[in-house]
């Protein structure tokens, strides 16, 4: 009987591994056609490439208005990361902690931007940054982009919070520690792991996102919305160069969330 119930468990596990496999595979196919294309010694999109040659990288490098717009989104990214964890950390505790009536509608609030299209927000967010005259300025971008990032951040808190222990908290503060100071100590350490990857996938967010730029980028343009730009009028294999430098920085930002997100030892926190 025993063997009977766990044979139908293996063959589900088994398909869920070849399902997964393969979503994988679909979602890594592209990749053997972008990154020849990016070396490619041919003067436009040629697949497969006629040579070896390392001309469209050297040709982003040698291009300020690639690096300008690179160092653009850069700074765009790091201020919303910055603007969305300053917001998002301590709405999270209001959303698990407090006991006020109201606190689940605003749960679903913080949710609405996942939920909105981008485009519908893009036009609220320009006809309100119109008035306010920051519309071509990337801080305006960096705020705006903070809309969407948000939700993320909120999510990932709000799910470290509801798991951590807080009678750890109120030993803390039974043995004479201040409420910030026992959160500074205990519980932000042991929400490492739900912090850095808050922090990943707002700035990644920010990073590739264009609908909005496109909206309030203005000649200041990001480095999405300059890819963009360059798809529609001047096609040539540095967009495949960018393409394949933006996937190397978003697994360079996965291996350090994950080797500074592992949790720690309870116990050990306030060390």
């Amino acid at each position: 009987m025993a063997h009977a119930r766990r044979q139908p468990r293996n063959v589900g596990r088994i398909l869920l591994t070849i399902f997964a496999g393969l979503v994988f595979a679909f979602l890594m196919v592209p990749l053997l056609v972008v990154f020849p294309i990016s070396v490619s010694s041919a003067s436009y999109l040629q697949f497969p490439p006629p040579g070896f040659s390392w001309q469209w990288y050297q040709r982003y490098l040698d291009d300020p208005t690639w690096i300008e717009a690179t160092i653009r989104s850069f700074k765009v990214a790091i201020l919303c990361t910055v603007l969305s964890m300053g917001l998002g950390v301590p709405l999270s505790f209001a959303l698990v902690r407090s006991r006020l009536r109201g606190m689940r509608i605003a749960d679903r609030l913080v949710a609405a931007p996942i939920i909105v299209p981008n485009i519908i927000i893009s036009i609220a967010i320009y006809s309100l940054f119109a008035k306010l005259q920051l519309i071509g300025v990337w801080y305006g971008i960096a705020v705006a982009h903070t809309i969407l990032a948000l939700p993320f951040v909120v999510i990932l808190v709000s799910a470290g919070l509801r798991t951590f222990d807080e009678a750890q908290e109120q030993a803390a503060m039974g043995l004479g520690a201040s409420w910030p100071v026992a959160v500074w100590r205990i519980t932000l350490p042991q929400l490492r792991p739900s912090l850095i990857s808050a922090a990943f996938l707002a700035f990644v967010t920010s990073f590739d996102e264009l609908v909005i730029a496109m909206f309030l980028s203005g000649a200041s343009m990001t480095l999405p919305k300059k890819m963009f730009d360059n798809i529609m009028l001047e096609i040539d294999p540095t967009i495949a160069a960018v393409s394949v430098l933006q996937i190397f920085l978003a697994c360079i930002c996965l291996g350090i969330a994950t080797l500074f997100g592992r949790g720690v030892v309870p116990g050990t926190a306030g060390r």
